[in-house]
């Protein structure tokens, strides 16, 4: 779809919007070459939190540094959730580009066979890739707080990350479906697609949801010892 099917006003807050998350991530980044996390996979979970959080995951980065050494459990949720969500984030990105640039890709998921609509099939590899990402970022967690062996550590990573994952995903989906298919479509005649602004503005927006469904569902994983204080 062409950009300038989508209003003026739209485009240019897609572009403001995501220029804030690029601009906050980079903040990020550069503070923790000299102030690195304990944690050092945060050292990615940051920066790719602040793409689709922007200024709020920036607060919200920067009140965890006041906090490090004793860390509310709201904030060690919002950090847990946040952690999974980078995980979605990366594997969204690559997964939405690769069916961009090889849509036989999709086709070998579904697409014209199983699912009519191009974005279904494509979430399938958003979640594999999401849940892949996720799973490692989570090993790299736990391995080195609890010194576990390669095998037990993976098997840790997925009972802390498999709910989580699934309760990010569902949000996410949702707000994107939503609008993709009741908003873009209906007012402006198609769904963004992946090269325009639009898409990853909704992309931002859809991330949000997925935290809001995924908070609760790390709440619990903490509070079950499931899932490790951040």
């Amino acid at each position: 779809m062409a950009t300038l099917q989508f209003p003026y006003w739209l485009h240019a807050l897609s572009l403001v919007s995501l220029i804030l998350g690029l601009a906050c991530a980079i903040v990020i980044a550069i503070h923790q070459r000299s102030h690195p996390p304990r944690m050092a996979v945060m050292q990615w979970v940051w920066p790719l939190a602040a793409l689709f959080g922007s200024a709020i995951w920036l607060a919200l980065y920067f009140r965890a540094q006041r906090a490090d050494e004793d860390v509310p459990m709201w904030l060690t949720v919002a950090k847990g959730a946040s952690h999974c969500g980078a995980g979605c984030t990366l594997g969204d990105i690559i997964a939405e580009w690769l069916a961009f640039a090889f849509p036989a890709i999709v086709v070998w998921l579904g697409w014209h066979t199983v699912f009519a609509e191009k974005t279904f099939a494509v979430w399938i590899l958003d979640y594999v890739l999401a849940f892949g990402i996720g799973i490692a970022f989570q090993y790299w967690a736990i391995v080195p707080m609890r010194d576990l062996s390669f095998g037990k550590g993976v098997t840790e990573a997925v009972k802390a990350d498999f709910l989580s994952i699934g309760s990010w995903q569902v949000g996410m989906y949702g707000l994107m479906a939503a609008g993709q298919f009741l908003w873009f479509r209906p007012a402006y005649g198609d769904i963004a697609e992946v090269a325009s602004p639009e898409f990853w503005f909704l992309m931002q927006i859809a991330m949000l949801g997925g935290f809001v469904t995924a908070y609760p569902v790390n709440w619990w994983l903490v509070r079950a010892g499931i899932k490790e204080r951040m």
